[in-house]
């Protein structure tokens, strides 16, 4: 009862102030039913999604369609299910966990501890400007040479730890990512970090998906978002690679070059995330979204899981590029990289010369903007209208996509699944777009 009063309490506050200075903006706050609806889906099928994945590559090489072929072609259905499940479904091992939680300890000790530049983001709804430790780069040098080091020379694990403890490690992701959706939720009601940038639309499951707090911390640095994002999960992606490489070593005698161009192409992706965190402070995972199911379940499951399907599958099916293939996939990949690096430095740029700048050769065009937080100040901002900004307002989705079809590609043409990846990025994109032009016109106007 009490957390309902104080939740109905801060809905009105937020309502009263949005009233006094007319501007709405940031994390939806009344939703519809068909939101609901879809929250929900979320949700429940992410996770059985992700589940399926695992089935799929771990007993049937990948193949996406032959699990429900298997269950639909059985006499009883319900009982090929349970016989499916209890086969394929990956195991709680107490090594996989007490392997995950180290990793996130480990995470997290050198987040709080390596030396760092300190970083802003943008100013929230509410006004804060929050700083920010950017040590990634360092982080991620770090963990590599430990993992190199400790297989190669040391010999404290095999190289192929990740993939050979994948489903065990599954389990724990997913015991920490629920943890943390629900810790979350219960923080941005009992002892937020920053009270007024909660954003309640009225509905559990909408709040629980989307999340409450824009910025849940510890102390003043260690920052939910930036943490769960940027380190465990990304860190872990190239080293998942590796790893799925190693296997496939031990598995065919070789590394194929599908194998190799993959994890050049995710390599280049993930260092330059890091090399440009500060960067990434100001990009719409951080500056926009609160931290809910979305980001903290997505950060520790999805996200690990997922976007290294390419390397599950390679490992399954091999697959040896022709000369031709390899440069193409190449040239794709790489010039996806260019645009979307270059259309990111244009809007840097600007911002950091205050429009008084050449693009392309030609002085920047720029909108100069203000809007108002809830704490009633006015603040001024650049929205670039030319150079790549002129040809499209996310031009930089381009260059992602492009980088994200490359990576897809090395996996060639046999099986859907690999291709996942685009799928998903394309849909992700466009649904940022339209939060981002939602956002823009409650903010700008």
């Amino acid at each position: 009862m009490a957390v309902q009063q104080r939740k109905a309490t801060a809905h009105k506050v937020e309502k009263k102030i949005e009233a006094q200075i007319g501007k709405t903006w940031g994390r939806d706050r009344d939703v519809s039913v068909g939101t609901i609806l879809v929250s929900l889906g979320i949700l429940v099928l992410s996770p059985i999604w992700v589940m399926y994945t695992y089935i799929s590559c771990n007993g049937y090489n990948c193949a996406m369609s032959d699990p429900a072929l298997e269950i639909y072609n059985a006499p009883d259905h319900l009982e090929a299910l349970k016989t499916l499940l209890v086969r394929e479904m990956p195991q709680f091992s107490l090594y996989a966990a007490r392997l995950f939680f180290s990793w996130l300890t480990f995470q997290a000790v050198l987040y709080a501890f390596l030396p760092a530049n300190i970083g802003y983001g943008q100013r929230t709804p509410a006004g804060h400007l929050l700083p920010y430790k950017v040590n990634g780069l360092l982080a991620w040098l770090i963990s590599h040479a430990l993992y190199a080091a400790g297989g190669l020379y040391f010999g404290w694990w095999k190289l192929s730890i990740i993939h050979d403890n994948w489903g065990g490690l599954l389990i724990a992701a997913n015991m920490y990512g629920y943890f943390l959706t629900f810790f979350c939720y219960l923080k941005a009601h009992v002892f937020p970090s920053h009270p007024a940038d909660r954003k309640f639309s009225g509905s559990f499951i909408y709040d629980l998906l989307m999340g409450i707090e824009f910025n849940p911390r510890i102390g003043k640095y260690f920052d939910f978002k930036l943490f769960h994002n940027g380190r465990p999960g990304i860190v872990a992606w190239t080293m998942i690679n590796l790893s799925f490489a190693a296997a496939q070593y031990q598995k065919i005698g070789y590394v194929t070059n599908s194998m190799v161009l993959l994890n050049m192409l995710h390599a280049t992706y993930v260092l330059d995330f890091f090399y440009n965190e500060d960067w990434y402070l100001r990009t719409i995972d951080i500056a926009h979204d609160h931290f809910g199911f979305y980001l903290a379940w997505g950060d520790s499951v999805w996200l690990p899981w997922l976007y290294t399907l390419q390397s599950h599958y390679l490992l399954r099916n091999t697959v040896d590029l022709t000369p031709v293939q390899f440069a193409v996939i190449f040239v794709v990949g790489y010039t996806g990289y260019f645009i979307f690096r270059s259309v990111n430095h244009q809007k840097d740029i600007v911002r950091s010369t205050n429009g008084e700048c050449m693009i392309w050769g030609k002085p920047a065009k720029v909108i100069r903007t203000s809007f108002v937080t809830s704490d009633g100040k006015m603040h001024k901002s650049l929205l670039l209208c030319s150079g790549y900004w002129g040809l499209s307002r996310h031009f930089n989705y381009v260059g992602d996509l492009l980088i994200s079809l490359a990576m897809c590609m090395t996996c060639g043409t046999q099986h859907l699944l690999p291709y996942f990846y685009i799928i998903y990025m394309t849909i992700l994109l466009l649904h940022r777009i339209q939060r981002d032009h939602t956002r823009c016109r409650g903010k700008y106007g």
